[in-house]
Formats: structure tokens, sequence, C-alpha cells
């Protein structure tokens, strides 16, 4: 499936519905498509992309329905996230928030547990959710001016 064919076929599966949430799942795949097209890639690079995009067998009618495009889009930010290090705007922010609780969460366990015990907690979840959030940006910021950012 080309690219071309791919948008069509959402342009046209977001006008049928009114549902937001599928109409949501179409948007995205539409925008990391188009992002693609106006790229610069060898033509391998490109039938690469062509051939995940016929695995992901968007054309099938499945019972699933809205479900098949969810599943599918997240595998094809990830196809996309390693075969060409391509990544979707918000990715190292919802990382940097999860692991930054996490660890902080630990800090607050371990190293301040000398104050009130829910105090040292919630001090180490915002400290490390603050840092994990600074972190975020910069690699975003770092990924955007290198061109990796769809």
């Amino acid at each position: 499936m080309t690219l071309k064919n791919a948008i069509n076929l959402f342009n046209c599966l977001g006008s049928e519905t009114t549902k937001k949430s599928e109409i949501k799942v179409y948007r995205d795949f539409i925008k990391i498509l188009t992002h693609l097209e106006n790229r610069s890639f060898t033509k391998s690079e490109i039938q690469s992309i062509e051939t995940e995009l016929e695995a992901l067998a968007l054309n099938s009618s499945t019972p699933e329905g809205i479900k098949h495009f969810k599943n599918a889009l997240q595998r094809f930010k990830k196809y996309l996230a390693e075969t060409f290090s391509l990544i979707a705007k918000g990715y190292y922010i919802i990382l940097g928030i999860i692991l930054g609780s996490a660890v902080g969460l630990l800090f607050g366990i371990i190293l301040l547990s000398s104050l009130e015990r829910s105090l040292g907690i919630s001090l180490g979840v915002s400290v490390g959710t603050l840092a994990g959030i600074i972190i975020a940006a910069y690699l975003e910021s770092q990924a955007k001016a290198s061109g990796n950012l769809i």
C-alpha cells in the first residue's frame, strides 16, 4: 500500500464516522503518513514503509474495528522508531513522567524516609516527575532539531 493510498483510506474512514476516538486515530495516521510523504527517503526506504503498511492489513475489515487501527498505529510508530529513529511528539514526555515518578518514588522511600513517610514519598515523586519532564523536554527539543520528530 502506497502512502497516498493509505492517506486516502484514512480520509475516507474519517469522513464515514462520527466517533471522536476513531477520528483521532485516523488523523494520527494521516499526520504521520503526510510527514513521511514530505520527508526525503530513498526508494528502498519507501518500499520498506509500504511493505510495513501492507503488513498492518489496513484494508481488511476486521470485527475488532477501531481496536485494530489503534494497534496498527502503535505498531507503525514502533516500526518508525526502530527503523528510522522517528518518534512521535510527546514520546519523551510520557517516558520522562513514568521513569521520573518511579525513580522519585524510590528516592522518596529510601532517602526521604526521615521525614514523615507520606511527605517523603510525595516530595520524591514530585521532584522525580519534574526532573523527568525537564530531561524529556530537552530530549524532545534535540529530536526536533535533528528532524526526527513526527
